[in-house]
């Protein structure tokens, strides 16, 4: 059912909206947007009408071209997921939303929560994470890659002074190398195939490179860029005993890797980071609900709306999920508001 077709997504009653729209991926490729019943009220939860969400591009353009290996179904669910891999799926996780039911010292506060591209949904208290004062509701999309990328960083474990090469320049890996920034002495550089990133890096406040012209012997070498090529290019630029750290994800794809050359002389360590684990130096004393917090209280800084570079209305998301799988362009996060 399309958008159009819904006269009033949130049609209420006398127990708030009986109905939301919801986008779902019916198979690889095609995707519409459904009407779908809300669950009735129960104590302990918050209704929540979404004001924006954020395309996660990267994971979610795997999961529009059913890109997901069969073996990952279980790992790859987000947290209110519904349905299964390869389809009918309702999938994301870049909500952001204003609370209209629940308790008193909730109701109007703006929250990000862990949940599908929908115009309405009611989750348990304590799920939704408040906005800090001075986090806009249309930036706080970023949180979720933010969370990702600070995961990141506590796996890579930088020192002051350290040279950090940061390979690919999209939403995560800008956020990385935007975060890695803000240590004391460290030269980071941020690396990509797309020689018009160069605005990107200066604006965040770090270095850019070519792949052939980036700089070699880092300490901390982060691979962001989803592409084989990209993390071929962090072991040749990882110096004596560095550690390159893996975020990219490659569903089905078989990655080789150059593991014949200097990899063993200079004694590298090649490590993988995935959000859905809080880093093991951190894991003893953070969930992920601080570690969401955290990411949030760090979105305050404007130069971050740099990453958000496109907007649609909800009732195009099937053409814009389809649209960012195919030929994304220069496009980072891109922006979902609900009118």
């Amino acid at each position: 059912m399309a958008a159009e077709d819904v006269a009033h997504p949130g049609v209420a009653g006398d127990d708030g909206p009986q109905w939301a729209q919801a986008y779902w991926l019916l198979e690889p490729g095609r995707g519409e947007i459904r009407a779908e019943p809300l669950a009735p009220p129960h104590a302990g939860e918050v209704l929540v009408r979404t004001l924006y969400s954020g395309i996660s591009r990267g994971t979610e353009s795997l999961i529009f071209r059913g890109e997901v290996p069969t073996s990952e179904y279980p790992t790859m669910r987000a947290p209110f997921q519904a349905g299964d891999f390869p389809g009918p799926v309702k999938y994301g996780y870049c909500n952001v939303g204003r609370v209209e039911e629940g308790p008193e010292d909730l109701r109007g506060r703006l929250v990000f929560c862990l949940y599908p591209h929908q115009t309405w949904y009611r989750v348990p208290l304590g799920v939704p994470c408040l906005l800090p004062e001075g986090v806009p509701p249309g930036r706080a999309v970023l949180a979720a890659n933010l969370e990702t990328a600070i995961n990141g960083l506590w796996d890579a474990a930088p020192r002051i002074g350290d040279r950090i090469a940061v390979i690919g320049a999209g939403v995560l890996g800008a956020l990385t190398a935007w975060l890695a920034g803000r240590i004391p002495g460290c030269q980071v550089e941020l690396i990509d195939i797309n020689p018009r990133r160069a605005g990107l890096a200066a604006a965040l406040g770090v270095g850019f490179a070519l792949p052939e012209a980036a700089t070699p012997e880092a300490d901390r070498v982060i691979h962001a860029s989803g592409s084989p090529a990209g993390l071929a290019l962090g072991l040749g630029l990882a110096g004596f005993e560095a550690t390159l750290v893996e975020l990219s994800w490659y569903g089905t794809r078989e990655v080789a890797l150059p593991l014949g050359q200097a990899f063993h002389q200079r004694r590298l360590t090649l490590r993988s980071s995935q959000v859905g684990s809080v880093a093991s130096a951190q894991r003893a004393r953070w969930d992920h609900c601080r570690r969401l917090a955290l990411a949030l209280s760090l979105l305050g800084d404007p130069v971050l709306d740099i990453l958000i570079t496109g907007e649609d209305a909800f009732a195009e998301l099937p053409r814009v999920q389809a649209r960012l799988a195919q030929d994304p362009g220069d496009a980072l996060m891109h922006r979902i508001r609900y009118d």
